[in-house]
């Protein structure tokens, strides 16, 4: 066998069954966006490092081209991850597309944008796979803060699923790197693509809450045709700005059924994710552009609300229909995030809002038992490794927290470039994505 070879079998090793995944993952180390359990929990028994930086636990440090906010994710010794290489836009394309949408004032235009696909080696660190997947000549304009890379990818047997939003969606060979298949489905994102796939049994499940319109739709996981699309309950908002959203799917399972639990402008619904039938809905406000996913605890479903004055909400998800006036169990409405999501863990949540509030809640009653400052600006969601909560910033500095009834942080570390990917393990290492390097970091002798 060649080396090369003989060390991806090696890292395959190392890194195979250290999670329990999901069902219907298979054995990957961390296979889509909040890892094995959608939850960002890495495997009770993960050693991850606590003292770490540039000096520090670091087993390498590899530059990635482009620009891509998505989180790495991992099987068989191989890092994946998605990224955008942009052109600047002329004056004259920078005028029409003010002409045609004064907003277009506040976001980032671009001439071009390629899309991309890289693959790393999880023990070296060395790029294996460096793949163009499409070239979007005069690409929609989106927000200053967001990528044209923003979904995290999804693995699972052998294949990688890449969705870029209205950009498309690329399934591919985990070994080759080659196509399978390609589907595109247009949406006005109005800020671009936000929502990462989820994968459930042989369908791919995508939140399509675009200004033009709103539905759920999964593809056949083996060819890319649309098996089923559901449109999202009527939004009562008159500015089309004010429906759009871009959460990602939770999977849980209530009374032996499993539910795909989607927030969204105005509406949280759950579908059957089978055929994508609306299981129940409940109206929670007029929040739009919700970003953050939902997490199951303790029976409950807690999500954030989005903009503009975001909430926490628990809604029990054992109904059927409209249950906005029978299955709301609480709301917490002090330093909601709007885009990193909520982290469950032993009877409490726990959010870090855009602006650096980390707030403590009780699931059972919704009391705020603690809100602290910690510093910065946070886009990404919280991971929980080891015992401890990691959380990454806009400025590069990844904080670390004990959970517990009373705040924590034990750890302070500045990296190279802001963190705007959601952390992630494999086995005993962290993987941290900043915007201009992949680390890895051990705490192994």
């Amino acid at each position: 066998m060649p080396r090369s070879k003989y060390a991806l079998y090696l890292c395959g090793l190392a890194v195979l069954g250290l999670s329990v995944a999901r069902p219907g993952y298979g054995e990957s180390a961390w296979p889509g966006f909040r890892g094995p359990q959608g939850n960002g929990h890495a495997a009770r028994d993960a050693r991850v490092p606590i003292d770490f930086g540039e000096q520090q636990g670091l087993v390498w440090k590899q530059p990635i081209t482009g620009t891509g906010w998505s989180s790495p994710v991992i099987a068989d010794g191989r890092i994946w991850l998605t990224t955008a290489d942009t052109t600047e836009a002329s004056e004259q394309q920078v005028a029409e597309r003010i002409a045609a949408d004064k907003q277009n004032k506040t976001k980032a235009i671009a001439g071009t944008a390629v899309l991309s696909v890289v693959c790393v080696d999880l023990e070296t660190g060395q790029t294996l796979v460096q793949r163009t997947l499409g070239h979007i000549d005069a690409p929609e304009p989106i927000h200053a803060t967001n990528s044209f890379a923003s979904p995290t990818p999804v693995l699972r047997d052998g294949r990688l699923y890449c969705h870029f939003g209205t950009f498309g969606t690329w399934c591919l060979d985990a070994d080759s790197g080659e196509t399978i298949w390609e589907n595109r489905i247009p949406l006005q994102h109005s800020v671009g693509p936000g929502s990462s796939p989820v994968l459930y049994r042989d369908r791919l499940i995508l939140v399509c809450d675009g200004i033009d319109d709103q539905f759920i739709v999964a593809l056949d996981a083996a060819t890319g045709s649309v098996a089923w699309r559901t449109e999202r309950p009527p939004i009562r908002a008159a500015s089309v700005e004010m429906k759009k959203a871009y959460s990602t799917p939770l999977i849980i399972e209530v009374d032996g059924r499993d539910q795909a639990v989607i927030p969204g402008a105005q509406w949280i619904c759950g579908y059957d994710p089978i055929d994508g039938t609306e299981l129940w809905r409940v109206d929670h406000g007029s929040g739009f552009s919700t970003v953050p996913m939902a997490v199951y605890e303790d029976g409950l479903v807690m999500f954030a609300t989005g903009f503009m004055k975001s909430e926490l909400v628990a809604v029990d998800p054992t109904g059927s229909g409209d249950v906005s006036d029978t299955h709301v169990r609480w709301r917490m409405k002090k330093q909601a995030p709007t885009k990193p999501s909520p982290l469950a863990v032993d009877g409490r949540v726990y959010t870090i809002s855009d602006s650096g509030v980390f707030c403590c809640t009780d699931i059972k009653t919704g009391e705020l038992l603690y809100q602290k400052r910690v510093s910065g600006k946070y886009s990404a969601s919280p991971l929980l490794a080891g015992g401890h909560i990691f959380l990454g910033n806009h400025e590069g500095v990844i904080s670390v927290i004990r959970p517990g009834a009373e705040f924590e942080q034990v750890a302070s570390i500045p990296l190279e470039g802001q963190v705007m990917a959601s952390p992630v393990v494999a086995g005993d290492d962290l993987i941290i994505r900043t915007a201009e390097f992949l680390y890895r970091f051990t705490a192994r002798d």
